[in-house]
């Protein structure tokens, strides 16, 4: 649904416009709000409201009895907010999950399926830098059929 790498910029108010193809996919899928959250390897999670849901259950099936659950939901939960795009298609992030990410002004997006990460651009280029050798490897481990 959502794919593809493009650099944007916060605004002097905040805001992060999304890539028009992203936009596009909401549109065609009749998407009108998202869910950010706190994602992994210092990046933030943006899914769609349905695919939101979807996730919200798998989550909430973790047993609150066990530590690690507890721990995860907290952090994941805690952090997620409701964000609709304004009509120029841009989001207001919240300061916290900005300095999560450790976002300043420059971010990258990624298209990664059903889900959107959002990226401080340094991060991104870390990850990609220190990822990128061993795509192949990760492949054949994860593909092996």
């Amino acid at each position: 649904m959502f794919y593809g790498e493009y650099l944007h910029s916060i605004d002097r108010k905040g805001r992060l416009i999304l890539p028009a193809k992203f936009r596009e996919v909401a549109k065609g899928n009749f998407i009108e709000k998202f869910f950010v959250t706190r994602g992994l390897d210092k990046c933030l999670f943006m899914f769609a409201e349905e695919e939101w849901r979807s996730q919200e259950n798998k989550f909430k099936a973790i047993s609150f009895t066990k530590q690690q659950g507890r721990t995860f939901n907290r952090l994941y939960f805690s952090g997620a907010v409701d964000v609709a795009p304004d009509k120029q298609g841009r989001i207001l992030l919240p300061q916290y999950l900005k300095d999560f990410a450790e976002i300043k002004k420059d971010v990258v997006l990624v298209g990664v399926s059903n889900r959107i990460e959002i990226w401080a651009r340094n991060s991104w280029q870390e990850f990609y830098g220190s990822s990128k050798q061993s795509f192949e490897e990760i492949a054949e481990k994860l593909m092996d059929v």
